[in-house]
């Protein structure tokens, strides 16, 4: 059965604790070096609960990169705004805010994919999958904002994505941000500023305005 085609079972509180368990885990010290066993212990399940719910920890890993897809999902929800451009603006915003927090440990999809080497294993598959949703997004959000080839920007944007997710581990936070701004500056169509929004996106992006860091997307 394909990534694509796989449905999520029903949640249970000792199937959420696993997946919690396991997220925090895999995320902090990658998912080969963290065992099964510690895993049951930390989540407090029983091993035959643990094997109900997933019979292989390899089920278990495509299991927590849904669940990070489904919760990426769900915060680009609460990011929509008043124009296609502004809800672009926000996604991009976010990473950087997110990115730039002490507890950064890079993205978990491609951490993942680091230790899942083959391509048509189903975490790889489950990765991937999440990658073309990032990528319609901002095809779809192009394309709403009337730009001239959103399909071969979408693909563009996809890599400055995974430029960014890795130069926050590895550059300057506040370059970064200024990079990504100047960066959907030259690839988005002008468009005139509203009164009183004129640096609204700038701001957004360098990070001028803080927030909590709500622990998703990682």
């Amino acid at each position: 059965m394909s990534a694509e085609t796989v449905k999520e079972p029903r949640p249970s509180p000792a199937r959420t604790r696993v997946l919690e368990t396991a997220a925090r885990l895999f995320y902090a010290e990658g998912v080969h070096s963290v065992g099964i066993d510690r895993i049951i212990a930390a989540a407090g399940v029983a091993k035959a609960t643990f094997y109900h719910h997933f019979p292989s920890k390899d089920e278990l890993v495509r299991a927590y990169i849904a669940e990070q897809g489904s919760m990426q999902r769900a915060m680009v929800d609460t990011l929509r705004a008043d124009s296609p451009r502004e809800t672009l603006t926000a996604v991009f915003a976010f990473m950087c805010e997110f990115g730039s927090g002490p507890g950064y440990r890079g993205c978990p999809f491609v951490n993942t994919a680091a230790e899942y080497p083959d391509p048509a294993h189903p975490v790889r598959k489950a990765i991937a999958e999440h990658r073309r949703w990032h990528r319609d997004l901002y095809r779809d959000l192009l394309a709403a904002d009337g730009h001239a080839d959103a399909e071969r920007t979408a693909d563009i944007l996809l890599l400055v994505r995974d430029g960014l997710v890795v130069g926050f581990d590895l550059d300057d936070p506040a370059t970064v941000r200024t990079t990504v701004q100047e960066t959907l500056t030259r690839i988005l169509p002008p468009d005139p500023p509203h009164p009183g929004t004129a640096t609204t996106d700038a701001q957004r992006i360098r990070g001028q305005s803080r927030k909590p860091k709500p622990e998703v997307g990682r």
